[in-house]
């Protein structure tokens, strides 16, 4: 009896826990490539070249894809399917293009677990006829899963590290063709 008493309390004392913790998360990172503004934009604003940089389509080989529109114009889709629990399955659509500056993008999420973000990319030109291209994502993790997913799995950190080593990817990718 002693024990069910604390896993009740435990669970309690989490879900409180859960109420003072914070629900949404912002997460940008930035990479300086070594080329025209320009040149970078027509490269990411079509989703389907994510198969080349994107550490998340890269993870699994035996990826589902499926696309709904034209690639790189407003209302373009692409879905994902894996059986790999770090890919699941969702998808992306392009929200609004600022052509050769901004693209912004509606991501859900419908396995492991379902949700919503939002993301953009944009590009900066900078001294040296280079771009500087800034990553943004940002999302609700809902009560209670927020004291899990923000508290103990960390995944604003997680994204950081993986949306990292995707520009790394692209940096490599644009600078070498």
């Amino acid at each position: 009896m002693i024990i069910l008493y604390i896993i009740v309390v435990l669970i309690v004392l989490v879900l409180i826990a859960a109420l003072f913790t914070k629900k949404s998360y912002t997460i940008q990172r930035h990479v300086n490539i070594n080329l025209p503004r320009q040149q970078v934009f027509d490269y990411i604003k079509y989703i389907n070249n994510q198969e080349y940089y994107n550490k998340w389509v890269m993870t699994d080989p035996n990826l589902k894809k499926e696309y709904r529109g034209t690639d790189g114009t407003v209302g373009y889709v692409s879905a994902w399917e894996s059986q790999m629990k770090q890919v699941g399955k969702g998808e992306q659509q392009i929200k609004a293009i600022v052509e050769g500056k901004r693209i912004e993008l509606g991501m859900r999420f419908i396995k492991p677990s379902e949700g919503r973000a939002e993301a953009f990319m944009e590009t900066e030109t900078i001294p040296g006829n280079q771009t500087k291209l800034t990553w943004g994502v940002g999302g609700v993790i809902k009560y209670p899963a927020n004291f899990i997913m923000l508290v103990i799995i960390n995944i604003p950190k997680m994204l950081a590290k993986d949306m990292t080593i995707s520009l790394d990817n692209l940096k490599k990718l644009l600078e070498r063709a």
